[in-house]
């Protein structure tokens, strides 16, 4: 994924704590670890730390922002993560996915994840872990639905997570109410809704850090849907914004 550029190194702040410096103003220590020299300015402190502390504390304490030099660094070049031949139970392995699948249902996927990027626009705090986790619930029902035809919904503490699994839902709805319209019928079937979520979620996973605060995954579907649409359509054009992870 290509980071945006051209962001400026930002200028530390001259608000300082007198404790962090000598008698005659020298620099000593981060405000974090109060153990190095602090080198970079940090936009989640509004202060300036160590370059261990950035990397170890970010996106794990630390509340990064997107525009964050360092964040971006970081996630250029970041190995590729892998799961070898057989993937991990969270995701979903028994779940076959196709090129054929997504071709055919690149309007249904698209604007699920605009849906998704659209939650995060009205709650910043949200993270990938939230999302992916409200995706994982969702995807567990519509997998016990498909199998044995009972609606089941898995309980979350969560109320982010809820709420996500709410708007998703009604997203699948309306995407069924327009094929009604446009088509006379409905065809989107509850296992095509469960493979398109399985691919939200390994695509999830393949774009986020895994820290507690990630939001890498936020950020991937802000580059590929600049302008989220209000509501998925049936004549919606993904394009090769869908890729099989």
């Amino acid at each position: 994924m290509e980071c945006p550029c051209g962001v400026a190194a930002p200028v530390a702040s001259p608000r300082r704590s007198i404790s962090r410096y000598s008698g005659e103003g020298d620099l000593l220590t981060c405000p974090i670890c109060h153990a190095r020299k602090e080198k970079r300015f940090c936009l989640a402190l509004h202060d300036r730390i160590c370059p261990q502390c950035c990397g170890e504390q970010r996106e794990v304490t630390l509340d990064c922002p997107s525009e964050c030099i360092y964040l971006q660094q970081a996630r250029q070049h970041e190995k590729p993560q892998d799961w070898g031949e057989k993937l991990p139970e969270e995701f979903f392995p028994a779940v076959e996915l196709t090129q054929d699948f997504l071709r055919r249902n690149e309007p249904l996927i698209a604007g699920l994840l605009q849906t998704a990027l659209r939650i995060s626009h009205s709650d910043r705090k949200l993270t990938d872990r939230e999302i992916i986790g409200a995706l994982t619930n969702m995807a567990r029902s519509y997998q016990t639905l498909v199998a044995s035809g009972l609606v089941y919904q898995e309980a979350s503490a969560n109320p982010a997570q809820l709420a996500i699994v709410h708007t998703l839902q009604q997203s699948v709805e309306e995407f069924r109410n327009l094929e009604q319209q446009h088509l006379g019928y409905t065809a989107l079937r509850d296992s095509d809704v469960l493979k398109a979520l399985v691919f939200m979620i390994r695509l999830a996973h393949m774009h986020t850090s895994g820290r507690r605060l990630s939001r890498g995954f936020i950020d991937f579907l802000r580059e590929r849907f600049p302008e989220p649409s209000a509501a998925p359509s049936l004549g919606a054009e993904a394009g090769s914004r869908i890729i099989l992870p």
